[in-house]
């Protein structure tokens, strides 16, 4: 019988162990606010109950061990970045970790960036490894938010923007107007660049470019003072040293499209969508001429007289501190 009392007391021991220690794996855990913990690879149940412990996420790392085993979790468990909740439990964590929902991280690059920009804020980038091979062409890279996990490397962010680019430019080619005065998918993405850095309003995006497929139609220089900015900065590499003036008109590069007809030689920039589909859809007018109407707008003229009363009427609103307009002070 004494034999016998002390098989049970060692029984009920080890149950009210079993039921305390599962009640602590299932019980909400101490963290007070939401905490990012790297699960490494290789790491077994063991280390990753350590890692949650020092993290605060929970209470003892046995216990989350021992749970993950009696759960059957414990071979399942997956590296990665995770985002636990306040008050997680080990089993929640477990549950989390074992699912493979990681953290998802987010780039966004803005329209109008140039190749050297978009290489800095991929550089800058966390949780992304290893460094971009080299600097992209010019325009290469679509505008986007794109989504990537702790590992994703910088070169193959970098390649998914160029992938992404290459797609949109064959549908927007595929879909351009006819009669189009662009010779290549590459000229619709230089001049695309262009319209980008001429204009943030959506509804002015097809005129601009027609402005410009117009002048390229009689032989006109374009006369873009974003192509004399892009040479100024080194391509984005450096801000502008001052503002536009005319001297800088005079530079003598292959991009200063007042010195240059037709075209720059790449794009200047990287376009986004909206820019692009303006470039290959434009709204032509018979329109040769642009300036800032003071409102965050253009004024389009279709005549160089009507042109100068444009700009004459820009300089009025600024208190005869307009230097010109754009394109090109008049052409």
């Amino acid at each position: 019988m004494r034999a016998a009392g002390w098989l049970l007391a060692i029984v009920l021991l080890a149950g009210g162990a079993a039921y305390l220690g599962w009640r602590d794996y299932t019980a909400s855990g101490p963290l007070q606010t939401a905490k990012i913990v790297i699960i490494p690879k290789g790491a077994g149940a063991r280390d990753a109950g350590e890692l949650l412990a020092t993290a605060g996420v929970i209470n003892h790392a046995f216990v989350f061990t021992a749970g993950t085993y009696l759960s059957g979790r414990a071979k399942t468990l997956r590296a990665g970045e995770y985002e636990l909740p306040a008050g997680s439990s080990g089993r929640d964590a477990a549950d989390l970790i074992d699912s493979g929902k990681v953290v998802r991280h987010r780039l966004t690059i803005p329209e109008g960036m140039t190749s050297a920009e978009v290489v800095a804020m991929i550089d800058a980038a966390p949780a992304l490894d290893g460094a971009i091979d080299a600097e992209p062409p010019e325009g290469t890279v679509l505008p986007d938010t794109y989504f990537y996990v702790l590992g994703n490397t910088r070169q193959e962010l970098l390649a998914r923007m160029h992938r992404a680019m290459e797609k949109a430019i064959a549908i927007a080619w595929a879909e351009r107007a006819p009669n189009l005065a662009l010779a290549s998918p590459a000229e619709a993405v230089a001049l695309a660049s262009i319209v980008e850095k001429e204009t943030a309003k959506p509804d002015e995006r097809a005129r601009v470019a027609g402005v410009y497929l117009e002048r390229l139609k009689i032989g006109m220089k374009l006369q873009a003072d974003p192509t004399v900015i892009y040479v100024l900065t080194k391509g984005g590499a450096r801000p502008l040293p001052h503002p536009l003036n005319h001297d800088d008109l005079a530079i003598a590069s292959p991009y200063n499209t007042y010195v240059e007809k037709g075209l720059p030689p790449t794009p200047i920039a990287s376009p986004g969508l909206a820019s692009i589909r303006a470039a290959v859809q434009p709204d032509m007018r018979g329109e040769l001429y642009f300036v800032a109407d003071g409102t965050g707008g253009h004024a389009f003229a279709k005549t160089l007289d009507e042109h100068n009363r444009n700009v004459a009427k820009l300089r009025s609103l600024q208190g005869g501190g307009a230097n010109g307009s754009t394109p090109g002070g008049g052409g």
